[in-house]
């Protein structure tokens, strides 16, 4: 009895999907059912031990998409500036920055809602719908649709993601020539070896959060105190 052939190598094997894309999809199927204007909204900076939150929305104009609108954490620096630039000369954009002071008294979840939310009222024209980036919805004063990982799904998203990751580098790197030596142009505040290092080194700056936990240990240290309780305000202070 003959012996069956052997398959060819890698036959059977399933396909490499397409890397996923942003589109218009969400919005366009809005507008065809009567909801416009249609906005995005995202933020940047939730997890650094330093500097703000930056949150943008965006409400893009149908007929002047930027091409290229990705997830900002999958495009270069450069990509970024340049759709930054097309974005906000096409598209209406507002911006709210949530303080260090709002993030350790409120902590980084509720400023971070509070300064999407903000970002949305203050559009110059008013959404009738908005998509917000996560889990959560907003209170913004209009209908609002959560999308998990929205910004590499949502055009209107991706494109807040953008704004607000361009402005809040900006921001650090101008933190960056206030205060020399921690790096906050590289890494933008977030806690890599090379900042954990600088804090050891020199010491928190009042661009630090308090409220997080390798800031709170470091202000501990230098004040002398053994045991430190980072203070969680968030079952305290209402959103």
């Amino acid at each position: 009895m003959a012996a069956k052939p052997k398959p060819k190598a890698g036959k059977g094997l399933p396909l490499r999907e397409p890397p996923l894309r942003p589109t218009f999809r969400r919005e366009r199927r809005a507008l065809n059912s009567g909801l416009f204007p249609v906005a995005g909204c995202d933020e940047a900076g939730r997890g650094p031990l330093a500097g703000p939150v930056v949150a943008a929305a965006v409400i893009l104009d149908p007929a002047r998409i930027p091409r290229g609108l990705n997830d900002s954490k999958k495009l270069c620096a450069e990509d970024r500036e340049e759709l930054y630039a097309k974005i906000c000369a096409t598209a209406h954009v507002s911006i709210t920055i949530a303080s260090i002071e709002r993030i350790d008294r409120d902590n980084i979840l509720r400023a971070s809602l509070w300064a999407l939310a903000r970002s949305v009222r203050t559009l110059p024209v008013r959404p009738k719908l908005v998509f917000v980036d996560g889990n959560m919805k907003i209170d913004c004063g209009c209908d609002c649709e959560a999308v998990v990982s929205g910004d590499a799904l949502v055009n209107s998203i991706a494109a807040a993601s953008i704004v607000a990751k361009v402005t809040r580098d900006r921001l650090m790197k101008r933190l960056a020539l206030q205060h020399p030596g921690y790096g906050f142009e590289r890494h933008m505040g977030y806690g890599v070896p090379e900042h954990a290092a600088a804090l050891a080194r020199l010491g928190p700056t009042i661009h630090h959060r308090r409220s997080f936990a390798p800031v709170a240990a470091r202000w501990a240290a230098i004040e002398g105190i053994s045991d430190v309780a980072v203070i969680k305000p968030a079952a305290l202070l209402p959103l």
